[in-house]
């Protein structure tokens, strides 16, 4: 088996200095950009409930997005490698995080896809590869907390 190791440059920049720093805690904004090479500037900042801007994507909706998207990517692979044609599919994912004094962490995460199939495919193995997909999650496979997946099957309609 060879191993091969993949690097993910990623600039943060915070962007938030409102002309004295963090002098105080109330000082200061938490917006921030998040820059990678060749691609689209995001525009984060902390969740409103800790004091940031709720039009910007926060770190935790980032972190479940990122378990979303990987699981939904090997999916589509799986399924497609398993003879399941995948119509559409969105999901629905939560992630809950539990605030322990300053401290906090995630607790769980739970992906809830709606994956439409097309009319001649298995509704049966297509909620199994779901399974594969799950295991197969570089990210799921990277965070110290549970990640369950509800799928949702649905057989499109001709």
């Amino acid at each position: 088996m060879s191993h091969k190791q993949h690097q993910y440059p990623v600039q943060v920049a915070w962007t938030g200095n409102h002309g004295s720093g963090t002098k105080t805690y109330q000082s200061y904004g938490r917006e921030h950009e998040v820059r990678i090479p060749g691609k689209p500037v995001i525009a984060g900042s902390s969740d409103a409930v800790f004091r940031g801007d709720n039009a910007k994507h926060n770190p935790e909706e980032l972190l479940v997005a990122a378990l979303s998207g990987c699981h939904m990517l090997w999916y589509l692979h799986l399924a497609a490698d398993a003879g399941v044609v995948v119509i559409d599919y969105v999901d629905d994912a939560v992630g809950t995080l539990q605030e322990l004094g300053k401290d906090g962490r995630f607790t769980e995460a739970v992906l809830r896809p709606r994956v439409t199939i097309s009319a001649d495919s298995d509704p049966d193995l297509a909620a199994r590869v779901h399974d594969d997909a799950h295991h197969a999650c570089f990210i799921a496979n990277s965070v110290n907390f549970p990640v369950r997946c509800e799928p949702r099957i649905v057989i499109e309609s001709v």
